[in-house]
């Protein structure tokens, strides 16, 4: 058996809904997890419950006091906790968080990123106006093939959380329980996919400057420097080095950006949506505001992949030009080379003749002073006779000579 077969099987369970029977308040926070916080609410959870964390443990339901559940959650880039409270007769329609939980989310203030708060009601416990819940021009759909309504004017209450109202009518626990799962899931990825938007708009300002640099290079480009491509080379290298270093900084984020938009698409399908009445569905008011922000980030990520590539192609461009003058140096080198090793070749052959010339001037002179040497011992011999006899001697010293200067030259 494979030793990972259990362990990816048990993704089938992962991640379960809480179920309940309305009515009743949900409280969820999400926590980026920066500097340990997932590992720090954890422990403070687990102290909460009496119980110890399992080891690779990426998700928990805690049962508390007064039937209170307690759900959290470890995701790559953030933490959730979900406390569903059974709602009390003469509570107040949105009230303020258990304390326990109170205390976790202002330890961890800077890292909340999404607080939203649900209300749950039954058909016969709501009073049918929205006006009474606080709404101001709420959004609403029937969800889940017309077996409950969801309400929200999606403002931000003063202490910072989102509201928002179910009222069921035909859910069963199960049912409700993850209807309420996208709904949070909506409001977390939604916030999670909107934290680009900041960077985008920071990027989009320096990808102005860097496209402004970039036609200067090529305007530059397109002209004739006496200095050659050197420093153009190096501005455009120096200018690639920034766009890198921003797209590191940037893409990640894009990227995630993407991933959560489209979880937040597939959890607003699944809600199954109708329209109430002339109120503006749920989905369609979230899709009219969080698209934009989505392409935005997206046209922004492509603007600096283009940027890239357009930078890159006029750095193949420049080198390309670099290239073909540094071919046109090397004809001019070669052709150089070629007349002056001719011309050395032409030197080599007359000192190549100067020297058989030579060579021939001191054997005959050699033979000159042997027959004088030998008519002063008395021996004279017959010119024609010394002719005939030194004269084919001294051709084949020179002919050997010759050859031997030919052979070396073939090698």
């Amino acid at each position: 058996m494979h030793p990972q077969r259990e362990q990816l099987h048990n993704e089938l369970h992962a991640r379960p809904s809480i179920y309940f029977a309305g009515p009743a308040h949900l409280h969820h926070y999400a926590f980026l997890d920066t500097d340990g916080v997932c590992d720090g609410i954890v422990q403070r959870l687990c102290e909460l419950a009496g119980t110890s964390l399992q080891p690779g443990a990426v998700q928990g339901i805690l049962t508390l006091e007064d039937g209170q559940v307690l759900k959290w959650e470890r995701h790559t880039e953030f933490f959730t906790l979900t406390l569903m409270v059974p709602r009390q007769d003469g509570e107040p329609t949105w009230p303020a968080p258990p304390r326990r939980l109170a205390e976790i989310a202002e330890s961890h203030r800077e890292a909340l990123i999404n607080a939203t708060l649900i209300l749950v009601e039954t058909e016969a416990s709501w009073v049918g106006d929205t006006g009474h819940y606080g709404f101001r021009d709420p959004a609403g759909s029937r969800i889940g093939g017309g077996d409950a309504t969801v309400w929200s004017d999606f403002r931000l209450d003063a202490r910072g959380i989102n509201r928002l109202l179910i009222v069921n009518r035909g859910l069963n626990d199960f049912r409700l329980g993850r209807m309420a799962r996208r709904l949070l899931e909506i409001e977390t990825y939604r916030m999670m996919a909107s934290l680009a938007l900041p960077q985008a708009k920071a990027l989009s300002g320096e990808l102005a400057g860097f496209e402004a640099e970039l036609g200067e290079l090529s305007d530059r480009n397109a002209e004739d420097h006496p200095e050659g491509p050197r420093p153009l080379l190096a501005a455009i290298a120096s200018l690639s080095a920034r766009l890198e270093r921003s797209g590191a900084r940037s893409r990640h984020r894009f990227g995630a950006t993407e991933a959560y938009a489209r979880i937040v698409f597939a959890r607003v399908e699944e809600l199954r949506e109708t329209r109430v009445g002339d109120c503006q569905r749920l989905g369609t008011f979230l899709m009219r505001r969080f698209l934009p922000t989505v392409r935005y980030c997206a046209a922004v990520d492509r603007r600096q992949e283009r940027l890239a590539e357009n930078v890159a192609r006029l750095n193949d461009l420049l080198r390309t030009r670099a290239q073909v003058e540094i071919e046109e140096q090397n004809a001019v080198m070669l052709k150089s080379l070629n007349e002056r090793t001719s011309s050395q070749l032409k030197i080599q052959k007359a000192v190549e003749g100067l020297s058989i010339i030579v060579i021939s001037y001191y054997i005959f002179s050699l033979i000159k002073l042997a027959l004088g040497s030998l008519e002063a011992l008395g021996m004279p011999l017959d010119p024609r006779l010394a002719t005939a006899v030194f004269g084919p001697v001294a051709v084949l010293i020179i002919a050997v000579l010759a050859w031997r200067i030919w052979r070396v030259k073939q090698h």
